[in-house]
């Protein structure tokens, strides 16, 4: 019988970092990866849609995998993103993240049928990552099938953990955690809005972007049995992820101008094609950005 996956806490999906002159700034994605780590997060999800993943080329997957997994250097958990259109090309990612030596994988399959999922699943899982994380994306839906979900992690040895991102995620942490007992691990990511609420149905980590000594205070106070203190400071920033979260590329703009309001990366720069970040769009997040940085410093991030 498989055990829970020890992994808990924040795992941070970390935005690329783009020159001026739009090539991928390792040096910048270094630093970030430093300053995570020193806020204490708990491991690491690259490339993922909050990298713009489908904007990387293949070399600059590998160069941004290789860079995270270098400056981690075993302090906390790599997991590599296999996502792609074609079972081919995800079975191809997922092969070169575990040579790499990735932690785990995750990968995002459209759900059709069982019958097709599965044989999707299982060609990845014969990849033979250390773990295989399922990513239930479904932002208008309830994703994957809970019994689905639960019979894969009954069957397939590598798959060990599902990362939740549905409507509404909560009751499907539940269920899921209900059915395997607790020994399926699972991660919020989108619904960070909810993360009080997550937190509290037992959701082992979450994955949002950036803010990273802010969220690993919440859920270290939620952990320690603080839900007051792990409530008033999810009340901060709440405006933030209210604004941030209206679509993921509001978010990717937005997250992208906070890293570089401090310090970490040079340019604020993303690829196109993206939704536009208008006049309204700069004065909140200029407004929000402060708060932010306010924030994080009275934590010491």
């Amino acid at each position: 019988m498989k055990d829970c996956l020890p992994l808990r806490g924040i795992v941070t999906v970390l935005n690329t970092p783009f020159t001026a002159a739009n090539e991928l700034d390792v040096d910048a994605l270094r630093q970030h990866v430093r300053k995570a780590l020193a806020a204490g997060v708990a491991g690491f999800l690259v490339p993922a849609m909050a990298s713009e993943v489908e904007k990387l080329t293949p070399a600059e997957r590998e160069l941004f995998v290789d860079a995270v997994l270098e400056e981690a250097n075993g302090r906390a958990t790599v997991i590599g993103g296999a996502s792609a259109p074609s079972g081919t090309e995800r079975v191809r990612l997922a092969r070169q993240l575990v040579a790499a030596g990735c932690d785990g994988v995750l990968v995002s399959i459209p759900y059709e049928d069982d019958e097709r999922y599965a044989a999707a699943v299982r060609e990845v899982a014969d990849t033979a990552p250390p773990f295989l994380m399922l990513q239930d994306w479904d932002p208008r839906g309830y994703g994957v099938p809970v019994a689905t979900l639960v019979r894969l992690f009954e069957t397939v040895e590598t798959v060990r953990a599902v990362k939740v991102e549905v409507v509404p995620a909560g009751r499907k942490y539940s269920e899921l955690l209900a059915a395997t007992g607790g020994r399926l691990h699972v991660s919020g990511g989108w619904a960070v809005m909810q993360m009080i609420e997550a937190l509290d149905r037992g959701v082992h980590a979450f994955m949002p972007t950036a803010l990273h000594a802010v969220y690993v205070r919440i859920y270290r106070l939620h952990a320690a049995g603080d839900r007051k203190g792990a409530c008033q400071l999810f009340e901060k920033v709440l405006p933030i992820l209210a604004f941030a979260n209206q679509h993921l590329d509001i978010s990717i703009h937005f997250f992208k101008r906070l890293l570089h309001a401090q310090g970490i990366y040079p340019t604020p720069a993303v690829r196109q094609p993206i939704l536009p970040f208008d006049i309204a769009h700069e004065r909140v997040a200029r407004e929000l950005i402060a708060r932010a940085c306010a924030l994080e410093a009275e934590l010491g991030g």
